[in-house]
């Protein structure tokens, strides 16, 4: 765990956005439901000596992490280890608040055994939950030609998918990170390869997608978070790319217990985006319950 702790640091992205949005206040609970390392939750604890805080989180590790992060906060911190498309609270109308950040953490991305980098070398696997069957690495050497291609043109927006997909099943089987990542960057045009963003990047966005259902477990997430807020209450999300944010944007804009807060998404500040690159891409969007 110290070694967890030393070697890998995140930072939450728009706390203070957060913070407002939520109108995070004393007696309150809230539902932290990507908890991570708790930068998030441990910000809303702070506010106030009587604020609660349900966290979840799908990682065995980050609950681990975050469970002596937040020991000071005693019995205001409880804690669910799963998939918060899974979680069902005791009650209707529990929670002040919702917060869902769900952005990949920076101890899995910079993990190597966890495989979510192309950068790094480690096994192909991208499971935020390890208990489960599916990893990447099943996906790249049994899936056929046509099913990749598509999955990296719906989950990757990649425009190169079905040059991919074929390079793919042609020098397969594939077994690291690197290896994928390296044939990737040999089969696309020069132009392509030496852009902005690594060739390899929409091919693991999808990889990951897929392996941990990501779009499907914030669908269900959504349609069931607004019954357990307060009238009144707020659900914040925080996502990173385009397939998430059209989700998030449409299930706020026609669930029948929500209003929209925010017109058009919250993104970091200049300052934020140059001290944390990786919030470059972070929209925050809100919305409050209401009266049915």
């Amino acid at each position: 765990m110290e070694k967890y702790k030393e070697e890998f640091q995140h930072k939450p992205v728009l706390c203070q956005e957060v913070l407002e949005y939520l109108n995070v206040r004393e007696y309150g609970h809230y539902l932290d439901a990507t908890v991570g390392l708790g930068g998030h939750a441990e910000l809303i604890l702070s506010r106030g000596n009587n604020i609660r805080i349900t966290a979840i989180d799908q990682d065995e590790l980050a609950i681990k992490f975050v469970k002596e992060r937040l020991k000071s906060y005693g019995n205001r911190v409880t804690f669910f280890l799963g998939n918060f498309a899974d979680f069902s609270p005791e009650n209707d109308k529990i929670f002040d608040g919702i917060i869902a950040d769900l952005g990949v953490s920076s101890p899995q991305l910079d993990n190597p055994a966890r495989g979510f980098s192309f950068r790094l070398e480690g096994d192909l696997d991208m499971r935020m939950n390890q208990s489960q069957p599916l990893t990447a690495k099943d996906i790249v050497n049994s899936w056929g030609e046509k099913e990749l291609a598509d999955l990296l043109f719906a989950y990757g927006e990649e425009r190169y998918s079905r040059q991919i997909a074929r390079m793919i099943v042609q020098k397969r089987p594939f077994y690291t990170t690197t290896q994928l990542a390296e044939a990737i960057a040999s089969c696309v045009p020069t132009k392509y390869r030496h852009g902005r963003i690594h060739p390899a990047t929409r091919t693991f966005q999808a990889l990951r997608i897929k392996v941990n259902d990501e779009l499907g477990s914030l669908e269900r997430f959504l349609q069931k978070a607004p019954f357990w807020l307060k009238e009144g209450g707020r659900i914040a999300v925080i996502s990173f790319h385009s397939l998430e944010d059209r989700i998030v944007k449409n299930q706020f804009r026609h669930h029948p217990l929500l209003k929209i807060v925010t017109k058009k998404p919250i993104v970091p500040s200049i300052t934020e985006r140059n001290n944390n690159p990786r919030s470059r891409s972070a929209k925050l969007r809100v919305a409050e319950r209401i009266h049915p």
